[in-house]
C-alpha cells in the first residue's frame, strides 16, 4: 500500500491580538464595578465577591501571554464583557468558513496543490458554528474542490483525528488527496468574567493538505509511520450549551451553561499520565524511544503540562527545540495547537528525521502522528 504524507501546512491568523495586561485591566474594572454595585449583598454573605487578577498570575497558572481574535470590540468593555460581531444568517459567511479556506489556501501553495488535486475536505473544529449545512461543504464549495466534504469533532483532538481520518480515507482509496481545514473560533465561547478562565482561549485556523507519496512534489512532506488514537470518558473539561436549549425556562439552566469550563487540578492529575503512558506505547510499538525523536509538537493547552509531559519522556529538561511553545504568542487554540507548532516549527528537519504531533484533552481524548521527514 502506498505512504501516505503531509505534503503542506497552512496558518491563518485573525487581524487582532489582546496582551495579558490588556484583558486583566478590562476584567479588574468588572469585577470592581460589580463588587460595588454588590457591596450590601457581599457584606450580608448573599453574594461572593469576585477575586482580581493579575498578569503575572495568567502567565505563571498557563504560559500564555497574548491571544489573537477575530473580534477585539466588545471583549475589553467591562460593561459588555462579549466580543462584538454579527450573527451569520442564511446567505452569510461563518467565520469558521472564512477561516478556514485562508488557511487551506496556503496549505494548498505549500503542498503545490489545486483544487482539482483535491477531492476530500474534512473541517475539524472543537467550536461548530451551526449544525447544518455543514461548513465542511461549503468550505469545498468555495475553493472550487470535487469530490466531497464532512464536519467532524472531538473537542481538543479534533485536528490530530480529522488527520487520521484522512490518512484512512487515502490508505483505503476512497480519496487520492485530501484536505484538512481547523478553525477555532473560539473566544466567543469564553466567559470573560470568570478569573479561572476568561484568559484562556483565542483564534485561529490550520490546514494541512495529506496525499500517496508517489504523487507529492512538496519539498515540506513528511511521510506518516504510524497513527494512534485513545478515547476515555471524563466530564473535567466540558460546555452543555446546545440546540435544545431554546425549550427551557428562566432558571432551569445554569448561567455558565455555553461556556468553557473544567476541572483543571482534576485534569492535570488524570490526563498527563494518560498522555505519557500513551505516546510511549506508541513509539515502543513502533521500536522507537522518545530520545529518537527530532521534535515533538504537542497541544498547546498549558505550559507546565507540556514541559511536564516532555521531561516524563525524555528523561531530562526540555530543550526548546524538543517541544515548542506557541500557546505563549497564541493561548489555547482548542485542537489546533499541535499544528500551528508543526508548522511554525517543522524547518530544519533532515530526510528520515522523525516527529511527533499529538493532541489532548476534553473527552478524554488523544490523537497522535508519527512522521519522518521525506
Amino acid at each position: 500500500m502506498s505512504n501516505i504524507v503531509i505534503s503542506g501546512s497552512g496558518l491563518f491568523i485573525p487581524p487582532h491580538s489582546i496582551s495579558n495586561d490588556e484583558l486583566i485591566a478590562a476584567y479588574n474594572a468588572y469585577v470592581e464595578k460589580f463588587n460595588a454595585e454588590h457591596a450590601a449583598a457581599i457584606e450580608a454573605g448573599e453574594t461572593e465577591a469576585l477575586p482580581s487578577s493579575s498578569s503575572e498570575f495568567v502567565e505563571k497558572a498557563s504560559g500564555i501571554k497574548s491571544r489573537y481574535v477575530m473580534y477585539k470590540d466588545g471583549m475589553l468593555d467591562p460593561e459588555r464583557m462579549a466580543p462584538v460581531f454579527k450573527p451569520a444568517l442564511e446567505g452569510d459567511e461563518p467565520e469558521t468558513v472564512t477561516m478556514a479556506v485562508a488557511a487551506a489556501k496556503e496549505a494548498m501553495a505549500q503542498a503545490g496543490k489545486t483544487a482539482d488535486d483535491i477531492d476530500l475536505v474534512i473541517m475539524g473544529t472543537t467550536n461548530h458554528q451551526r449544525p447544518y449545512p455543514s461548513a465542511a461543504v461549503e468550505v469545498q464549495k468555495k475553493l472550487g474542490i470535487s469530490g466531497f466534504a464532512y464536519d467532524m469533532g472531538i473537542a481538543c483532538s479534533t485536528m490530530t483525528f480529522a488527520m487520521i481520518n484522512a490518512y484512512t480515507a487515502l490508505k483505503a482509496g476512497t480519496a487520492k488527496c485530501a484536505l484538512v481545514v481547523n478553525p477555532e473560533f473560539a473566544s466567543p465561547q469564553l466567559n470573560l468574567k470568570s478569573r479561572d478562565s476568561h484568559f484562556i482561549f483565542g483564534d485561529v485556523a490550520t490546514a494541512v493538505v495529506m496525499e500517496k507519496e508517489e504523487n507529492c512534489t512538496s519539498e515540506y512532506a513528511f511521510r506518516i509511520l504510524n497513527t494512534k488514537q485513545m478515547t476515555t470518558f471524563s466530564d473535567n473539561i466540558r460546555c452543555d450549551g446546545n440546540y435544545t436549549d431554546h425549550n427551557f425556562s428562566a432558571g432551569q439552566l445554569p448561567d455558565d451553561r455555553p461556556y468553557f469550563r473544567q476541572n483543571g487540578r482534576k485534569v492535570f492529575k488524570e490526563l498527563l499520565p494518560l498522555v505519557t503512558g500513551f505516546i510511549t506505547e506508541q513509539l515502543t510499538e513502533n521500536q522507537l524511544q522518545p530520545t529518537d525523536l527530532k521534535r515533538m509538537w504537542l497541544h498547546q493547552a498549558n505550559l507546565t503540562m507540556n514541559m511536564f509531559a516532555a521531561k516524563k519522556l525524555l528523561g531530562r529538561e526540555p530543550a526548546a527545540d524538543d517541544t515548542p511553545i506557541v500557546l505563549d504568542e497564541f493561548a489555547n487554540t482548542a485542537s489546533a495547537g499541535s499544528l500551528i507548532a508543526f508548522h511554525r516549527h517543522k524547518d530544519g528537519f533532515a530526510p528520515g528525521d522523525k516527529g511527533l504531533i499529538c493532541s489532548f484533552g476534553a473527552g478524554y481524548s488523544v490523537g497522535s502522528l508519527l512522521v519522518e521527514k521525506l
